[in-house]
């Protein structure tokens, strides 16, 4: 038998009390209360991720683990979209079979918006055959975010077929409605949609809410929600959950759930609700095998110091220790390698724009949210072709398709970036993951764009006679190597980034949301401009 004294916070009972846990066979056998025992540190349930896309960590399952324990995860609700949009179902299963080696408790979704458009190309498409024997497998959940809302409003048989699927099977489906109110909320809603990740505004959560709808608080590196939805804490703590849904390597180094906690204390939380929020809810929700230090629980908990500046310093998972004081104890198990890369290096000439009309439809990018604005601006204009003006931050946008190596690249025009010389590319483009670049002149965009084709996959920065790129061989999402290499890696090309004149907190992170078609209101796919809001395809110029 295993023994450990602390103050036990029991979520329950809504009580802390000095006791001790003891656990024999990864199974909480006994809590024995010390009265009178006088501790500084504190045993309470591990934090879940309410949803996470673990490929956004740019590492594979065990490594994400590697790093997430550290900060006292002990288990996520992972959405597969990502490497399906490049795999299909094959991509969906590699994730299975690579969670499989890593005790971290990981329940993925099975991915209901595989392109997640028909106005973009992707890899993989999965109908609603290959969705329900998903929904079958071990370690598959729950239906993963439900994008198409449009879709659902329409009640497109193949998409409401996939939420019939997990609705049969007692399985929650998760939502994805931006901005979505009134009406056509209370209609997707009814549709059996029982959570949702992309409030930006409190009204939108309390309406969502009122629709019988969980709200997951997101921060993560590009979309950064909480300060936003912070008051729902205290008016309805019963109804959140915590979230980072993309979080890359270099923050994971640095924090995960532990920071939403640490930021729901400073906002006046409930320290009960706060803890609450972070593991009871998405274990119930979700139905998670995840210990919540109940008698008879797996042994899954974490150790702590502090409230107003909570640190976690043990992590347990099925009564094993995993990481102490900021040390991941999990051993280092390289994944096997997949990926489907077919795109060839490009020319300069590949991504000139004749002028048109000679006014620009121009996405207008947001530092810390997914949503974009759009403009019409003049173009600057040059031997008949609509060129990229650093003066006014009117860059251009591109997007390469790595499926299809003889399709024609879309370029459009895009703000919010502040480059003022070279070009960003990146294979981690949502949610298709075909190749986006933003750059100031063309010869610059060719130039980053084949950086990344070189890799079969990756981020990078070029310009000021720099370059820096950081490969992802793992379906053009993930790296291979140790996190903490990946996070320094990740850094370098992210400080080249901010050399060559992006003031983003995260400007890579963005930009593999210019291509997201979902979400409003103007974005760009390998087939050009779209927006979502209409509907349909928009001019370059017009």
């Amino acid at each position: 038998m295993k023994r450990l004294s602390g103050n036990i916070v029991d979520l329950a009972a809504r009580r802390i009390f000095p006791g001790r846990v003891e656990w024999e066979g990864g199974v909480i056998r006994r809590i024995v209360p010390e009265p009178g025992r006088r501790f500084t540190h504190y045993i309470a349930p591990g934090f879940v991720d309410a949803h996470v896309h673990i490929e956004s960590s740019m590492l594979p399952p065990a490594e994400f683990a590697r790093l997430a324990v550290v900060h006292g995860t002990v288990g996520t609700v992972s959405d597969p979209h990502e490497i399906a949009n490049v795999l299909g179902a094959a991509g969906v299963r590699y994730m299975l079979a690579e969670a499989r080696r890593t005790p971290l408790k990981i329940c993925f979704g099975a991915p209901p918006c595989v392109p997640a458009t028909p106005f973009e190309t992707a890899g993989g498409r999965l109908g609603a055959r290959t969705v329900a024997a998903l929904l079958r497998l071990p370690g598959i959940g729950y239906l993963s975010e439900v994008m198409n809302f449009p879709g659902v409003l329409a009640r497109e048989p193949d998409l409401m077929a996939k939420i019939a699927a997990a609705r049969r099977l007692g399985l929650p489906v998760d939502g994805h409605a931006p901005g979505l109110r009134g009406a056509a909320l209370k209609a997707y809603a009814a549709a059996g949609i029982t959570t949702d990740h992309e409030c930006f505004t409190l009204a939108e959560a309390e309406e969502k809410i009122a629709a019988g709808m969980k709200i997951l608080i997101r921060e993560g590196s590009a979309a950064r929600n909480f300060a936003a939805l912070a008051p729902l804490l205290r008016s309805r703590p019963d109804q959140c959950m915590f979230c980072c849904d993309d979080l890359h390597p270099d923050e994971l180094i640095r924090h995960h759930l532990d920071h939403h906690v640490r930021r729901a204390l400073a906002a006046g939380a409930d320290r009960f609700d706060a803890l609450i929020c972070a593991s009871v809810l998405p274990v119930r929700h979700y139905g998670l095998k995840v210990g919540l230090l109940q008698t008879g629980d797996p042994a899954d908990f974490i150790v702590f110091t502090g409230w107003k500046n909570l640190r976690v310093r043990r992590t347990y998972l099925q009564g094993e220790l995993v990481a102490r004081d900021g040390r991941s104890l999990l051993p280092r198990r390289p994944a096997a390698v997949a990926n489907a890369f077919r795109a060839r290096p490009r020319a300069p000439a590949d991504f000139r724009v004749p002028a048109g009309g000679g006014r620009l439809n121009v996405i207008v990018a947001e530092a810390g949210q997914l949503v974009t604005g759009w403009k019409k601006i003049a173009a600057r204009v040059v031997d008949g072709a609509a060129m990229s003006d650093p003066s006014r931050d009117l860059l251009k946008l591109a997007v390469v398709n790595r499926y299809e190596p003889r399709a024609p690249v879309a370029v459009g025009f895009i703000r919010g970036f502040g480059l003022k010389s070279g070009a960003l590319a990146s294979s981690v483009a949502h949610d298709s993951h075909n190749i986006v670049a933003v750059g100031v002149d063309d010869a610059s965009l060719a130039a980053a764009v084949n950086r990344v084709i070189a890799h079969r996959g990756g981020v990078a920065a070029v310009g000021l006679g720099e370059e820096r790129v950081l490969p992802l061989p793992i379906a053009g999402l993930m790296s291979n190597e140790d996190g903490h290499e990946v996070a320094a890696a990740y850094g370098e090309v992210e400080a080249l980034a901010r050399r060559l004149g992006s003031g983003l907190p995260a400007p890579f992170m963005t930009l593999s949301f210019m291509a997201l078609l979902v979400i409003p209101d103007l974005k760009l796919s390998d087939r050009g401009l779209f927006s979502i809001v209409r509907g349909g395809p928009v001019p370059v110029a017009g």
